[in-house]
């Protein structure tokens, strides 16, 4: 992943290299900084979102000045002191929380608002407190859980289930999420119990489960252990179907996952993308997986947001609280906190290759 357009703003040492990129044979109407890691441990991640956002301003009035933030600190400083001199009407990017963190008291201070689908949550719950004017494109840490319990307990209302965890900070917190929701739903868990995690076998685990009558089971914990715990009920012909967070949706271990699986998970953004847009991505030589179809809806609504506000005559901000954006994966609105209005988790099941909307 992937191919470069070598018109950037790189952060390498000391050494902070200035050259805009101009998409289109036309003058430049819009301007847009980008901020993201092209070097480093998290470049592979910088160069997707780069991909996306490249790829939805090539045909356009839009002009992108990149900068490498590196993702530290360091980096988001030197790319706020970029974006502040380069004229941008609006920022996109920051991958990681140290870059943004550090850059954005200099862009708060100029009134540049920042697009990114960073997840940590306190970047928008603070904005009454900091004025940090940021609106986030993905999903929050906590729309997991949330999500986990609010589509587990309307789904299994009748059924007898079963919350287990691997002691984990994240599978703990799924599991207390999903039992606290059940319990406001009048509801109890037929076991509630924490399992040891990476064992080659959990037939213990299983059989307990079994003797407790749960027909349905949510595991707080990664594919590896789901995959153990699902060959192991086959083991005892025990029918149980399993439902885990996004952590199923990791690369296949050495024991396979069975059909039946479910998976409460964010999309895979590349799969609401348009059969025209996915072409382009194809005829450019570009897989578009990770965070590229997310850097192709961030410069969506940043244009969206700057073209309404230049017709209006009004700041971009007020478009970003006021307005719905049609992007390459489908339409996006913020709420007052700049958070997504809705949580993009949903329920699926893995038909034996991937995971597919669906499952009860």
């Amino acid at each position: 992943m992937l191919s470069f357009i070598h018109h950037s703003l790189r952060w390498a040492g000391s050494a902070l290299l200035l050259s805009a990129m101009v998409s289109g044979a036309h003058a430049q109407e819009i301007r847009i900084g980008l901020a993201a890691p092209l070097s480093g441990s998290f470049q592979l991640l910088g160069e997707q979102f780069v991909n996306g956002a490249r790829m939805a301003a090539k045909d356009g009035d839009i002009e992108l000045i990149e900068v490498d933030d590196g993702c530290t600190a360091e980096g988001g400083e030197q790319a706020a002191h970029v974006m502040a001199q380069a004229d941008v009407s609006m920022v996109i990017g920051f991958l990681c929380t140290p870059a943004i963190e550090a850059a954005m008291p200099e862009l708060t201070k100029i009134g540049l608002p920042v697009l990114t689908p960073l997840r940590t949550p306190r970047l928008t719950d603070a904005r009454v407190r900091t004025g940090w004017p940021i609106w986030r494109l993905g999903p929050r840490l906590d729309d997991e859980p949330r999500a986990v319990a609010r589509l587990l307990v309307q789904a299994w209302r009748n059924k007898h289930f079963a919350i287990i965890d691997d002691g984990t900070i994240y599978g703990r917190e799924l599991a207390e999420n999903l039992r606290a929701e059940a319990e406001l739903a009048r509801l109890e868990p037929v076991l509630f119990d924490t399992f040891r995690p990476q064992m080659d076998n959990q037939i213990g685990l299983v059989g307990r489960l079994r003797r407790s009558g749960a027909t349905h089971v949510f595991v707080g914990g990664d594919r590896y252990d789901m995959a153990i715990i699902a060959r192991d009920a086959r083991k005892l012909n025990y029918d149980v179907v399993l439902a885990g967070g996004e952590a199923l949706r990791s690369e296949e271990d050495s024991i396979h996952l069975p059909e039946g699986v479910l998976m409460v998970g964010p999309p895979l953004w590349e799969n609401l993308a348009s059969p025209e847009v996915l072409n382009q991505y194809k005829e450019a030589g570009i897989v578009p997986e990770g965070y590229t179809m997310l850097g192709h809806a961030a410069v969506d609504v940043a244009a969206g947001a700057i073209r309404a506000a230049e017709a209006a005559g009004k700041p971009v901000v007020d478009q970003l609280r006021n307005f719905s954006f049609d992007t390459a994966i489908g339409q996006i609105r913020f709420n007052a906190n700049g958070d997504l209005t809705v949580n993009p988790y949903q329920l699926y099941v893995y038909d034996g290759t991937e995971f597919i909307e669906g499952g009860n």
